[in-house]
């Protein structure tokens, strides 16, 4: 196997590319005179990974994967940003999303980009679906058939605060992580602990453990001062590109619970245009800070300064991965 890179490169082993440092357990950094067969790249929403992960593909022979959770639904490409990549609008609105059917279809994706002798370059920024992508991770078990609907009438019954009760009493551990608001969360929470599981798992450090195959993550950083008039101008060309026409054909068919968390869908659906961008933008913000914090969480993360043209940001990418050499740039701060 190997990484095909583009013309002014020359093709490299397999014994090239890994080196002896393990780079995919996030241990170290690549080390210098290394790469690896899998490129990752995540950042905050609007910092331009597409277009960085496109150039970078462009340079290398590569292919993407997408690792968002909501860029699986079809018939909303405008409302979640969606671009081309493996992974990309795979489901209907009415498919029930979950974090193992995903990773199943995104390990079969980066395998098979490896063994046609191409480099999977996995981005998103969806951080579970990142780690699912590139690690085999413990998932809960699905519900046994009927226990959902069961809890589901439980919780309306006696109410969020008695529900949560019961769950304090059953796992309290899982109780302090969940909100009594949060449905959802406190529903799985007391299915897993009917099926002698806990919603949250002894070991809970998302990235303990190695990757599946030898991998470089990068991280775009951005200034707020340029990250948030992106978000802002991002949000008022979807409605010029119709973005409430799509939100209405959507409605239009049966939503699954997942489907209906799409940011900025409900806001499209009940707000006047000015007021649902104003609140999408602010949704968004938060996500993008959000996202910020959970790149510290990822150890040997490499982190790339974004104020700059995709094409510059992805020369570094590819002179990282082909040398382990950091190409001059300012720091993002």
């Amino acid at each position: 196997m190997e990484l095909v890179l583009g013309p002014t490169f020359r093709r490299r082993s397999v014994s090239e590319q890994i080196g002896t440092t393990d780079v995919a357990s996030g241990t170290a950094e690549a080390p210098q005179g290394a790469s690896a067969p899998v490129i990752a790249i995540f950042g905050p929403t609007a910092s331009g990974k597409s277009a960085v992960a496109e150039a970078v593909a462009a340079r290398i022979s590569g292919e993407l994967v997408s690792a968002d959770a909501m860029q699986v639904y079809r018939d909303l490409p405008i409302l979640t940003n969606q671009s081309p990549a493996r992974l990309v609008g795979i489901w209907p609105l009415d498919h029930e999303a979950s974090v193992g059917e995903y990773a199943q279809l995104a390990h079969r994706a980066i395998d098979e980009i490896l063994a046609s002798g191409r480099t999977p370059i996995v981005v998103g920024g969806t951080g579970l679906y990142l780690r699912a992508a590139l690690a085999e991770i413990e998932l809960p078990p699905a519900p046994a058939p009927g226990a959902r609907e069961r809890w589901q009438a439980t919780y309306d019954q006696l109410g969020a605060e008695k529900a949560h009760t019961l769950l304090v009493e059953r796992d309290p551990v899982a109780a302090a992580r969940v909100h009594a608001n949060d449905r959802r969360r406190v529903v799985r929470a007391l299915e897993l602990n009917e099926a002698g599981h806990s919603l949250v798992r002894a070991d809970s450090r998302l990235w303990s453990g190695a990757l599946r195959h030898p991998t470089l993550v990068f991280g775009l950083e951005l200034d707020r001062t340029i990250l948030e008039p992106r978000i802002e101008r991002r949000t008022r060309e979807m409605f010029e590109h119709g973005v409430s026409d799509e939100v209405r054909r959507a409605l239009e068919q049966p939503l699954s619970l997942t489907a209906r968390r799409v940011m900025g869908l409900q806001e499209v659906a009940e707000l006047g245009p000015e007021q649902a961008i104003e609140a999408i933008a602010l949704q968004t913000r938060r996500y993008a800070a959000y996202q910020r914090k959970w790149m510290r969480r990822v150890p040997a993360l490499i982190r790339v300064n974004a104020n700059r043209p995709a094409e510059e940001v992805a020369d570094e990418i590819v002179e990282v991965a082909r040398t382990g050499k950091r190409l001059p740039a300012p720091r993002a701060v």
